[in-house]
């Protein structure tokens, strides 16, 4: 045991001598909210733990925006040198990915990777014409016919909105670009015209610092550097212990329930198990599970951009549904409901970044079928309710029976039961009757023709 407990001082006493920690980040997908809080935290942590750098390891296709803007607020403020590296080979820093590439005070690429496309996409509003085609107005508040708005590498007029959001990116990267001193003329094209490069051609252009085919080579390039301008000793990283920080359950679980199309299932289960309930109480296996969706889909609605009058038409599906639950109205609440729930589904998220685009097949499957459900409903409703009645004496009204006794008292048989008989004309054991009335235990009953009889299949 000595011996153990020695040798742990020696490591310790190695590591501290002779090389430094750095933590490894890793960017793996789209970028979100859990993406965000996880990065944010390794920062923190690194700072609190006196890492000598992180290094952001980046596979990404974009993201959101937000999410996008966290992280790298989280990158300038912090204390410890951020290493930005592109990588396996076949790997990618497109959209959201080149900006926080951007930010780094270390842009390092492994060859066979590229990045770029840094495009806006399109939030909000009909693809392609959010303001609705309408033009800015001219100095005499008009719309001049003779000034064209720019147009897009397409050839398509870029609305108000549009070119609003292109050049607050424009400014945004190039503010990144000067700080770290990288080629901010490239920055602007990549927004403009979603062109990308490869990581020689983005070495080349002065984009990145470092083509390194892994992670050693990119901390022997960083050795003896100093990223922080506020730093008085260079990095010592070319012996340095790498620290994996991978994400933790609650990253994980967030990661999960944030994807729109997990959350929105998660809605359905929530709305749908409380509608079960109510209409069933006491049942409470589908109001528990439906409870604890429906707080996980909250959860995850306000982690996400969520476009406010999509979850009002929602809302008003919701409430029209259990309106149908409670007080049936023979489908008009559940169609309506279903209809107002399925258009809310299409404004729900106010966004169409890379990963996290909701499913217009699981919206469309969804509605359809919630309505063949609710229709369905209804017509069995509205048959019920033309249905003769099965019990009581309303229901004994036109069965048909047959004479069993005359004497001392008529005695029919009418479904299985005999039954004390009154009628106004004669009648003989075996002649086929028809129930007109029911007085008390008596029934009043009439007798049937030999046509009506053959009719009715009787013998």
């Amino acid at each position: 045991m000595m011996r153990g407990f020695i040798s742990l001082v020696l490591c310790l006493a190695v590591t501290s001598v002779s090389g430094q920690t750095v933590h490894r980040l890793t960017i793996d997908g789209a970028i979100g909210p859990a993406t965000a809080q996880y990065v944010v935290q390794g920062l923190e942590t690194a700072e609190a733990e006196s890492a000598s750098a992180v290094i952001l390891q980046m596979d990404t296709p974009g993201g959101l925006d937000q999410s996008m803007r966290d992280i790298i607020q989280a990158i300038l403020a912090s204390e410890v040198p951020v290493i930005g590296y592109v990588a396996p080979s076949g790997a990618r820093a497109a959209s959201a990915g080149t900006y926080i590439l951007y930010a780094t005070h270390w842009a390092a690429m492994a060859p066979g990777t590229n990045l770029g496309a840094a495009t806006p996409v399109q939030v909000g509003g009909m693809p392609g014409n959010p303001d609705g085609g309408a033009r800015e107005p001219d100095a005499g508040g008009a719309a001049s016919e003779s000034d064209e708005a720019p147009a897009d590498q397409g050839g398509r007029a870029q609305s108000a909105s549009e070119r609003k959001r292109i050049n607050d990116a424009v400014a945004y990267i190039r503010s990144l670009a000067e700080l770290r001193g990288r080629n901010a003329e490239w920055a602007e094209r990549a927004v403009r015209e979603s062109v990308s490069l490869s990581a020689e051609a983005a070495y080349r252009e002065g984009v990145i610092d470092q083509v390194a085919t892994n992670t050693q080579a990119v901390l022997a390039a960083v050795d003896g550097r100093r990223l922080l301008q506020e730093s008085t000793e260079p990095l010592r990283l070319a012996d340095a212990v790498i620290d994996e920080r991978v994400p933790d359950w609650r990253n994980e679980l967030l990661a999960v329930i944030t994807n729109p199309n997990v959350a929105y299932i998660l809605l359905l289960v929530g709305i749908y198990g409380l509608i079960f309930e109510l209409a069933n109480p006491g049942t409470f296996v589908p109001g528990v599970i439906g409870g604890i969706s429906l707080l996980l889909a909250l959860f995850a609605l306000q982690a996400l951009p969520v476009n406010y009058a999509g979850l009002g038409l929602i809302a008003l599906g919701v409430l029209f549904m259990l309106g149908e639950a409670l007080a049936p109205s023979f489908g008009a609440l559940g169609v309506g409901g279903v209809l107002a729930f399925g258009l809310g589904s299409l404004l729900l998220f106010d966004t169409e970044g890379p990963g996290f685009e909701l499913s217009m097949l699981l919206v469309a499957g969804v509605t359809a079928a919630s309505l063949v459900i609710f229709m369905g409903t209804a017509m069995l409703a509205l048959r019920a309710f033309r249905r003769r009645g099965v019990a009581g004496r309303a229901h004994m009204q036109g069965e048909q029976g047959e004479v069993i006794a005359t004497r001392p008292e008529l005695r029919v048989w009418v479904e299985g039961e005999r039954w004390k008989a009154r009628c106004d004309k004669p009648l003989g054991e075996g002649d086929r009757v028809r129930v007109t009335a029911i007085d008390g235990l008596t029934l009043r009953v009439e007798p049937m023709d030999t046509r009506e009889t053959n009719d009715d299949g009787a013998l």
